[in-house]
C-alpha cells in the first residue's frame, strides 16, 4: 500500500520560503484566482496601530505559484507549521483546490484563500492606497516594503512578471524616498 501524498500551493512567501519538508516542488497554476495585496497585516508586516498589507487570493484571472508535495509522514508537522505561520489572526480560509503543475498533472492542494468576512480583509484598494500602506508599515517579519521586493524578486527568479506588482513597488519606493 502506498503512502498518501499531500500538496500545498503557495503564491507568496511560501514560494521562496516554504519552511517545511517536501518531497517535490513544481511550478503550478491556479485558475479562477489572482494574487493581490488585499489583507491588512497586523502581525508579520504591520501592527494594529499601523497595518500593512499582505497577499491573498481574490477571484478572477489566474495565479502562478509553487506546489509542494509533502509525504504522509511529514504531513502532520507541515500542517501544524502552516497553521501557525499562515493563520496567526485567521485571515485565510483553507481550501483544497485543484492546481495544474508545469508538467501537466493536476493535483489537489491545500491553498489559503482570503476570508472576505474577516475584519482584516482590505478588499480592492487603489494602487495609491496600497503603496501608502506598504511604504509605512513594519511588523514582526520586517518592513512591508521588503515583502513586496521579495515577492517581485522571487517571481522574477521563477520567470514570472507581474506588471501591477512592479508598478506598486515603483510607487512604494517613491514614497519611501520622500
Amino acid at each position: 500500500m502506498m503512502d498518501q501524498d499531500y500538496w500545498v500551493f503557495g503564491y507568496g512567501s511560501l514560494m521562496w520560503r516554504p519552511g517545511f519538508a517536501f518531497a517535490e516542488r513544481r511550478r503550478a497554476r491556479l485558475n479562477g484566482y489572482r494574487r493581490a495585496f488585499c489583507i491588512y497585516s497586523v502581525h508579520h508586516r504591520g501592527t494594529y496601530e499601523r497595518p500593512g498589507l499582505v497577499l491573498g487570493l481574490v477571484s478572477g484571472g489566474s495565479v502562478t505559484g509553487a506546489a509542494y508535495r509533502v509525504a504522509e509522514a511529514d504531513w502532520a508537522a507541515t500542517y501544524a507549521y502552516l497553521m501557525e505561520r499562515e493563520q496567526p489572526t485567521e485571515t485565510y480560509v483553507e481550501r483544497h483546490i485543484h492546481v495544474k503543475l508545469v508538467d501537466g498533472r493536476k493535483v489537489e492542494a491545500l491553498t489559503f484563500l482570503s476570508d472576505r468576512s474577516h475584519p482584516q480583509w482590505a478588499g480592492p484598494l487603489t494602487l495609491e492606497v496600497q503603496a501608502r500602506l506598504i511604504a509605512g508599515a513594519s511588523g514582526l517579519s520586517g518592513p512591508n516594503a521588503d515583502y513586496l521586493r521579495d515577492l517581485i524578486g522571487h517571481l522574477g527568479d521563477e520567470g514570472i512578471r507581474d506588471d501591477f506588482m512592479n508598478q506598486l513597488l515603483a510607487r512604494v519606493d517613491a514614497l519611501v524616498a520622500l
